[in-house]
């Protein structure tokens, strides 16, 4: 049964949107799937009952898109994001005046529950552009709405993730694999286990302007990350540890490519640690076990084994 509370989720046909979503309507939320594609949201539709999830068209671009879908909810959560500037669509436009659009339009509307999710390493000194627009969208959001919760993940690995998936593939094809990075230590999390936090802060007054940092249980190098896909797709091929000088330039020139396997500004992601400051609020505060990469990533790496696999099913509950 509905409660008759609406949620919106912006982005909420994304790889953690979807999980969202679903939380949410479990819940018994009525849910408005706002992005740019509605069309790609309707697969969501079958995650509740009939009419209860609902695709609408809203840009973090535009005022009156965001300004129509947020009326009348009372949760609202911003997921959307960009890892790189384009032609179409930048750091600053996206991660920071999109999220303060989305926040001032639901204060506004008198919305009575803000989520953001930002990103774990947002800073103000940070040395990637995107590490600052995280920390400037965060500023931005707190701006318009001070009660909002800030959930903060590590890098996040999921059924469709663009992490270990990448990898997996890389090491299908390569001879030998580029290790960017190499001592930099990530805490990856998983993609459920964010979704369960970010829709509990959707509905929880008690998590009310208060900033989570989530990590899994693994801390990983890459090197270390890059070893585990090997054996978890019974492969055998070397490593390259890439040297800063050497990685720059490949940066420079994937830069111009489509998929640009690495930009200069991720390199400079990986020169710091991504992993959850001790002391920082976070699943143990929330009474969670984070999942591990071993109880979750095999099932979906099983296919990229010589001679292919089956892909078994990560249960989110």
């Amino acid at each position: 049964m509905t409660t008759g509370k609406i949620a919106t989720v912006f982005g909420g046909n994304g790889f953690v949107g979807r999980y969202v979503v679903q939380n949410l309507a479990e819940a018994g939320y009525t849910v408005r799937v706002a992005s740019r594609r509605p069309d790609l949201a309707a697969q969501l539709r079958p995650l509740g009952r009939v009419g209860q999830i609902a695709p609408f068209y809203a840009s973090v671009l535009d005022d009156e898109s965001v300004r129509f879908v947020v009326q009348g909810a009372e949760t609202v959560i911003n997921l959307v994001a960009v890892l790189g500037s384009s032609a179409r669509q930048g750091l600053d436009a996206v991660n920071v005046q999109g999220a303060e659009r989305v926040a001032r339009m639901a204060a506004q509307a008198g919305v009575t529950r803000f989520v953001h999710m930002s990103a774990l390493g947002a800073a103000a000194n940070a040395p990637s552009a995107y590490a600052r627009s995280r920390a400037a969208g965060e500023e931005a959001v707190t701006g318009h709405f001070p009660t909002a919760t800030l959930i903060r993940p590590s890098v996040i690995f999921g059924p469709d993730d663009r992490f270990f998936n990448l990898f997996a593939t890389l090491a299908r094809y390569l001879p030998v694999l580029p290790v960017y990075g190499a001592n930099t230590r990530l805490q990856p999390v998983f993609v459920g286990d964010v979704a369960q936090v970010v829709a509990r802060a959707g509905w929880d007054a008690a998590l009310a302007g208060q900033t989570f940092s989530l990590g899994g249980p693994d801390i990983l190098t890459m090197r270390e990350i890059y070893q585990w896909v090997l054996k978890a797709t019974h492969r055998s091929k070397p490593l390259f540890a890439v040297p800063s000088g050497l990685a720059k330039l490949q940066a420079a020139f994937f830069e111009h490519l489509p998929g640009k396997l690495i930009t200069r500004d991720q390199l400079l992601m990986l020169s710091r640690d991504n992993v959850v400051p001790p002391g920082t609020p976070g699943f143990a505060e929330l009474g969670m076990v984070p999942r591990s990469v071993e109880e979750c990533v095999p099932f979906y790496l099983d296919r990229f084994r010589p001679g292919g696999g089956r892909s078994g099913t990560v249960v989110i509950k």
